[in-house]
């Protein structure tokens, strides 16, 4: 079980990324959760088999079509998630 936390830069905030996050997440069957933060970027924690948390750090790279992606930060996290949500804190 891989958990890690990201922070995702570029025009990824008014672009659909947290719910298309969400979507591919329980997809991938990998829980969480992603939200919005306050400088623009979105942040999100990510647990699940690593593969499946590497395919989903492979979607982030990219995202929704609309989004712009130009940079992602990938750390550790820890905790114990059951599903993947989309905050709005």
């Amino acid at each position: 079980m891989k958990t890690h936390r990201l922070r995702i830069h570029g025009r990824v905030q008014g672009v659909w990324f947290r719910e298309s996050m969400r979507m591919e997440a329980e997809r991938l069957n990998v829980a969480g959760w992603v939200r919005n933060a306050p400088d623009g970027t979105v942040e999100a924690v990510i647990q699940g088999p690593a593969s499946a948390v590497e395919a989903l750090i492979k979607w982030v790279h990219t995202g929704p079509p609309l989004a712009r992606v130009d940079r992602v930060e990938i750390g550790e996290a820890d905790g114990v998630y059951r599903e993947f949500l989309k905050r709005t804190d």
